[in-house]
């Protein structure tokens, strides 16, 4: 164990980060004063890369409610410099990847194996701690959006919003398992339990989308419809197991995928999650299953559904967050299955950035285009 002084914020360590001030709006680096100090149920973490998400963006671009200023960035890979005295999961000198799906280990959802639905998620590390993890120079705290400011070179975490991972595992793939890869293949196997030889259709082939593709040629899943109006996704998306490939600018991908599936496919996964969507992915499954929801919408957009096939064709729709993971325990596994050669994580990263070029790294989703930027530290 090492702890870094005796008393909260008496002595702060230098450390550069992403900040955002206001949203709509740009990131700006600046230096930021972390607290030597460590509550016993922290650790602090040296960030060698965090991965570029779309739920960053939305922060960014004032669709998701933050308490400012903040620090973006959630897929962190990294290595342990400091534990608090009740620290028991890993050590000083661990390779970690951080997962938002922090947990308290004791509230009802928590008991009831459902730790990634934790009550009291965003609660922890900010209860009963004297003073704030980070600050600017005036002593203005900044926030760590989801408890995790991944575009920061340290960062101070709670121990349940961490996993231990082989050092054989690439820093720039490793922060990919604690959300994209996670909640890709995390809603395939965990939330849907997709069957051998049961279709899938996936909507929307950015990087949880050829996640959701390869879990579901893990599940063995015979028919893998990948939908995107992006052609550069979609041959990405035939390379992690997609069966077929649908854009939807050139016809009906509703007709497309009841044609493909002979009526409907056993699972749709919807990972744009918007008002369009979430209808198409309603009327693509098969009747008596259910369209599942992962894409996270902007703060106030409605969804509207015809009511008649939910109870005529017994269809069901649901949102699953994170994959339904259980990161402890997932993360790891995963791990081993991309050092076995069974998951790609290599084809997933598109680009790597330095902390500096974060804006452009949004710019360039914006755009549009498959796969993971990922910000090195």
């Amino acid at each position: 164990m090492m702890q870094l002084s005796i008393e909260p914020g008496a002595s702060r360590t230098a450390v550069r980060a992403a900040v955002l001030s206001e949203a709509p709006g740009p990131l700006r680096v600046e230096e930021l004063g972390l607290d030597d100090w460590l509550a016993p149920d922290e650790v602090r973490v040296q960030v060698h890369s965090c991965g570029l998400c779309h739920s960053d963006l939305h922060m960014v671009d004032g669709e998701m409610p933050v308490a400012l200023p903040t620090i973006p960035g959630h897929e962190i890979s990294g290595t342990v410099e400091a534990v608090g005295e009740r620290v028991t999961g890993v050590a000083v000198g661990d390779r970690v990847v951080a997962c938002l799906s922090v947990f308290c280990g004791v509230c009802a959802e928590c008991r009831a194996g459902r730790s990634s639905l934790c009550v009291r998620r965003n609660d922890l590390g900010r209860d009963g701690r004297p003073a704030p993890r980070l600050v600017r120079a005036d002593g203005t705290p900044v926030n760590q959006a989801a408890g995790l400011g991944g575009f920061a070179e340290r960062t101070i975490l709670h121990q349940n919003s961490v996993v231990k991972v082989s050092d054989e595992v690439p820093t720039d793939r490793a922060g990919l398992l604690g959300c994209a890869v996670l909640t890709g293949i995390g809603s395939v196997l965990n939330g849907a339990k997709v069957r051998p030889g049961e279709s899938v259709a996936v909507i929307g082939c950015g990087g949880v989308g050829l996640n959701v593709i390869q879990g579901a040629r893990l599940a063995a899943a015979s028919t893998i419809i990948a939908i995107d109006p992006n052609d550069e996704n979609l041959r990405l998306a035939e390379q992690f197991g997609a069966t077929h490939t649908v854009n939807p600018a050139a016809g009906d991908p509703i007709a497309a995928v009841t044609e493909l599936t002979g009526g409907g496919a056993d699972h749709v996964f919807d990972v744009v999650g918007r008002a369009p969507t979430v209808p198409q992915a309603v009327a693509m499954v098969r009747q008596g299953r259910t369209a599942w929801v992962l894409g996270i919408a902007p703060l106030g957009e409605t969804v509207t559904l015809p009511a008649m096939p939910l109870v005529v064709a017994n269809k069901g729709v649901q949102g699953l967050l994170m994959g339904a993971n259980h990161f402890p325990r997932d993360i790891p596994i995963l791990a081993d299955l991309y050092l076995a050669g069974r998951i790609d994580l290599d084809t997933l990263v598109t680009g790597t950035i330095s902390l500096d070029e974060v804006n452009d790294g949004f710019d360039r989703m914006r755009r549009g285009g498959a796969g993971r930027l990922i910000a090195t530290v």
